[in-house]
C-alpha cells in the first residue's frame, strides 16, 4: 500500500537554511577579527592558522562522537542543533574575555568546532527527515547557507573598525542563537524521522558495508580534498597573481568573498540541475569540471588578461562546491533511515579530516617552492572522487 504524502509547510525549508547560516557564521569569526586578536592577545602572525585548525579539529572531533554516539538519530535532531547552537554562541562569546591567551582562544575555538558538529551535518538530517523526492534540492540551499557563512568574514574585512571587534563577535554569537532557537520553535522533527530505537555503536562502520555509499562518500572526500584548500587559498591565488602582474591590485578581501560567495548559486544550480539529470551526474560533472580547474590552475595564473583570470576563479568557485550538496544526497540516500544523521556525520567528520591534510600540505608545497605547479596537488582529491564513481557506476 502506498504511504499517503505528507504536507510540508513552505517555511519549512527557508527556515533551516537561514538557521543554518545564522549558526555558521560561528565557523570563521576568529577570522573575520584575527588582526585585532592579535594585537590585544599579543599573539604571533601564526595566529590565524592555529585559531582555523582548532575549529576544524573541534569539528571532526565533535563529528566523530557524534557519529559514534549515534546523537543524531537516537535524539531529537531539533533539539540537538538547538542546545548546539546555544552552547556554540556561548563558546564564541568568550573570545571577547579580556583575559584569554592564545591557548585559551585555542580552546574556545575547538570548542565553536566541537558544537558544529551538532549544526552542520545535523541541519542536513533535519532536511532529509522533511525531503525525499526533493532532497537534492533541499540541500543545495542549506549547503550554500555555508558557502555564504564562509565568505561572510571576507566581507567584513572592509567594514570592521580596528578600534571595535568585540561587537563583531557578540553578534555573531546572537545571530547563532537566534538560528538554534528558529529551529527549535518553527522546526518540529520531520515526517520521514525514524529515531534509532536504542544505542547502536556498530553503525559507525555498518554504513560503509554498502557500496552505493562508498562511492557518494569517496566522491565526498576527493572534494572535499579540494574545496577548503581553495577557500583558503583564494586570497593567496589572487595575491600570488598581482605578483605576477605588477601593473594589477586587485581589492582582495571584496573579490575572495565574491569568488566564494558565488559558490552558493553553484549549489543552488546544481539542486535544480539535479532534479533533470539525476543527482549522481549532477555531482559527476561538478567534480570534473573543479577537477579541471584545479589542472590548469598554473596556466591561468600566466594569463594575461585579469578578467578571464577573475572569471575563471569565479567559476571554479561554482563548481568547487556545486557537488557537495549532491553527495550528501546520495550518502543520505543509500543508508537505513534509522542511522541517516550517523551517516552524514561520519562524512563529515573524515571529510574535514582530509581538509585539513591537503590545507597543509599545500601550504608546505606553496612556502616551500616557488612553482606554481604546486596548485596542482588539490586535484589528486577530485580524481580519487571521479574514479571511484564512474568505477561504482559500471557495476
Amino acid at each position: 500500500m502506498q504511504q499517503p504524502v505528507i504536507p510540508i509547510k513552505n517555511h519549512i525549508l527557508p527556515i533551516i537554511v537561514i538557521s543554518q547560516f545564522c549558526c555558521t557564521s560561528l565557523w570563521f569569526a576568529s577570522n573575520a577579527v584575527i588582526i585585532n586578536l592579535i594585537k590585544v592577545f599579543n599573539l604571533n602572525n601564526n595566529a590565524i592558522g592555529f585559531l582555523t585548525s582548532s575549529v576544524q579539529f573541534g569539528f571532526i572531533i565533535g563529528t566523530l562522537l557524534f557519529a559514534i554516539l549515534t546523537i543524531a538519530d537516537h535524539f531529537s535532531p531539533s533539539k540537538v542543533f538547538f542546545i548546539s547552537a546555544v552552547l556554540g554562541a556561548l563558546c564564541n562569546s568568550a573570545i571577547i574575555w579580556d583575559g584569554n591567551t592564545l591557548t585559551s582562544l585555542l580552546v574556545i575555538r575547538f570548542l565553536t568546532g566541537f558544537f558544529l558538529a551538532g549544526i552542520y551535518p545535523v541541519g542536513m538530517k533535519i532536511a532529509s527527515d522533511y525531503y525525499k523526492k526533493d532532497l537534492g534540492k533541499s540541500l543545495s540551499f542549506l549547503v550554500g547557507a555555508l558557502v555564504l557563512g564562509t565568505a561572510f568574514p571576507h566581507i567584513l574585512k572592509g567594514f570592521i573598525d580596528i578600534s571595535s571587534w568585540k561587537p563583531i563577535i557578540m553578534a555573531t554569537s546572537i545571530i547563532a542563537l537566534l538560528g538554534g532557537i528558529l529551529i527549535q520553535l518553527l522546526v518540529p522533527d520531520g515526517p520521514n524521522r525514524i529515531a534509532a530505537k536504542s544505542l547502536n555503536l556498530s553503525s559507525f562502520s555498518k554504513v560503509f558495508k554498502n557500496t552505493e555509499f562508498r562511492a557518494a562518500a569517496f566522491g565526498y572526500f576527493g572534494h572535499m580534498w579540494e574545496l577548503y584548500a581553495f577557500w583558503a587559498f583564494v586570497p593567496i591565488l589572487l595575491k600570488t597573481y598581482s605578483e605576477l602582474h605588477q601593473n594589477i591590485e586587485f581589492n582582495i578581501p571584496l573579490l575572495a568573498f565574491i569568488i566564494i560567495a558565488v559558490g552558493a548559486l553553484g549549489c543552488v544550480i546544481g539542486g535544480f540541475l539535479s532534479e533533470r539529470f539525476g543527482t549522481k551526474n549532477t555531482a559527476f560533472t561538478a567534480l570534473l569540471l573543479s577537477c579541471i580547474c584545479c589542472l590548469i590552475s598554473p596556466l591561468l595564473l600566466f594569463m594575461s588578461s585579469e578578467i578571464v583570470f577573475i572569471g575563471y576563479l569565479i567559476f571554479w568557485g561554482i563548481v568547487v562546491i556545486a557537488d557537495s550538496p549532491q553527495f550528501s544526497t546520495l550518502v543520505a540516500q543509500n543508508v537505513e533511515p534509522q542511522i541517516k544523521g550517523t551517516a552524514l556525520t561520519i562524512v563529515n567528520c573524515i571529510g574535514f579530516t582530509i581538509t585539513i591534510v591537503s590545507i597543509l600540505l599545500l601550504s608546505t608545497l606553496v612556502n616551500s617552492t616557488d612553482s606554481l605547479i604546486a596548485y596542482m596537488v588539490l586535484g589528486v582529491g577530485p580524481v580519487i572522487g571521479l574514479l571511484g564513481l564512474r568505477r561504482n557506476s559500471q557495476k
